[in-house]
């Protein structure tokens, strides 16, 4: 395994009343049995086909072949989608972005995953359509936001770069069949690439939705796959639920709501390229598990900067939430303070030390906070961050939340509710029309 699943911060022998006994936690985690059944049934007869996603590298080598080109041919390349279709790109593409430019020899990929009009003017500004490529992502081919931003956009290109020319700037991706995307792929004969209709939105990170982004910026697609499919195995192969680390925290999450209230989910990674990872989570989480009264509410936050500002409210303010902190051994990395500037500060306790000394103190700080105030705590503990952990981390959380969802008796795969304000808002749209 990549990484390691710390649960004895939720246990009642660590934090009493507010954590979970022995009995209670193996009663739930023993009723995930029936859904890791179902899900290997899912994954062998093809029901799922998210399931077969780690195991597969032939879809690879034709989008590495396409990355490759617009590596070379590129500067930016901007990606218009919401939600599911840009949430898992941006987690990966962390990876290769810290947030000040892409790799050498890789374009910067821009994620507009908004429709705030004063965004897109500024955007509009920075861009030479000569060298940037537009990738336009939905699913279903009919997402509002979606649409707006390509139907603002697009057309601007074909201005400038004439309408002959916009199949080498643009592809579309999204399910077969006829569709508003395909039809404004088709008025400038833009490559579209097929989204298995069968891969929900909120679960595409691993397919090409979140492959071709990666693939693009350098990282290695393979590694994410390999990644994903050893977390896949474990889970498949083990012979008790127990073993079983996402199984493991899904009955945490539904256990903690049940027996002691705890109805919100706080992912707190420790380095900056889990930011968007976070937000991922949420989006996962909430989207699929928040129907029938169901589901816990996520909250992405990062250390060390949610210390100066949550914290207070975690140690001190109702108890009624789960944490899950994930930690990089940080120990001697980065820059050795000068131990004279540091006493003529004040801070003699940093002089000697580096950036991730002070990193590996405040992330055990937390954790050892959290849990001596009673705050139920899991930490998951990667031995370093790259695409293969990266890989695994989604499919630990993609496999969680199936099982949860399972737990809950909800479908994971639907948002029911979602639909009611997408109608309202097409009906305000004709109506203002008119």
């Amino acid at each position: 395994m990549l990484y390691t699943h710390d649960i004895s911060g939720c246990r009642a022998a660590a934090i009493d009343a507010r954590g979970l006994t022995d009995t209670a936690l193996e009663a739930t985690v023993s009723r995930t049995a029936a859904g890791l059944d179902a899900l290997r049934a899912a994954q062998a007869s093809g029901a799922l086909p998210l399931l077969r996603l780690p195991g597969r590298r032939d879809d690879l080598a034709p989008l590495e072949r396409l990355a490759e080109t617009w590596r070379a041919r590129f500067d930016s390349v901007v990606i218009l989608g919401t939600g599911g279709s840009s949430l898992g790109g941006q987690a990966l593409y962390a990876l290769a972005d810290y947030g000040f430019g892409p790799a050498a020899g890789t374009p910067r990929l821009i994620f507009m995953d908004n429709i705030d009009s004063d965004g897109f003017a500024a955007l509009d500004a920075t861009l030479d359509p000569a060298k940037t490529g537009v990738i336009v992502i939905s699913k279903s081919g009919g997402t509002a936001e979606t649409l707006t931003q390509a139907m603002t956009l697009l057309p601007k290109f074909a201005a400038m770069l004439g309408d002959k020319a916009m199949a080498q700037h643009a592809l579309a991706i999204t399910e077969p069949g006829d569709n508003p995307l395909r039809r404004l792929a088709g008025r400038w004969d833009l490559p579209v690439l097929d989204h298995d209709p069968g891969v929900g939105g909120r679960f595409a990170a691993l397919s090409l939705v979140g492959m071709l982004p990666a693939l693009i910026a350098g990282i290695d697609a393979t590694a994410i796959r390999e990644g994903a499919e050893s977390v896949l195995d474990n889970a498949f192969g083990a012979a008790m639920p127990s073993d079983v680390p996402p199984a493991v925290g899904a009955a945490l999450s539904v256990a903690l709501l049940r027996d002691n209230h705890v109805g919100a989910t706080v992912v707190l990674p420790y380095l900056d390229r889990l930011r968007r990872f976070a937000a991922w989570h949420a989006q996962l989480w909430g989207e699929s598990l928040g129907k029938q009264g169901a589901g816990t509410t996520p909250i992405a936050a990062l250390g060390t900067v949610d210390q100066h500002s949550q914290l207070q409210l975690w140690l001190d303010g109702p108890p009624d939430k789960m944490f899950t902190v994930l930690t990089v051994p940080q120990q001697g990395t980065g820059t050795r303070v000068d131990p004279d500037l540091a006493e003529a500060l004040g801070a003699d306790y940093l002089g000697g030390r580096t950036m991730g000394d002070l990193m590996e103190a405040e992330q055990q700080a937390t954790i050892d906070t959290l849990i001596a105030n009673q705050r139920p705590t899991r930490v998951m503990r990667l031995e370093r961050l790259d695409a293969a952990t990266l890989g695994a981390l989604m499919m630990h959380f993609m496999l969680e939340t199936m099982l949860a969802a399972h737990l809950f008796e909800v479908d994971a795969f639907d948002q029911p509710a979602v639909e009611q304000g997408k109608v309202l808002a097409r009906q305000y749209l004709r109506e203002s029309a008119g």
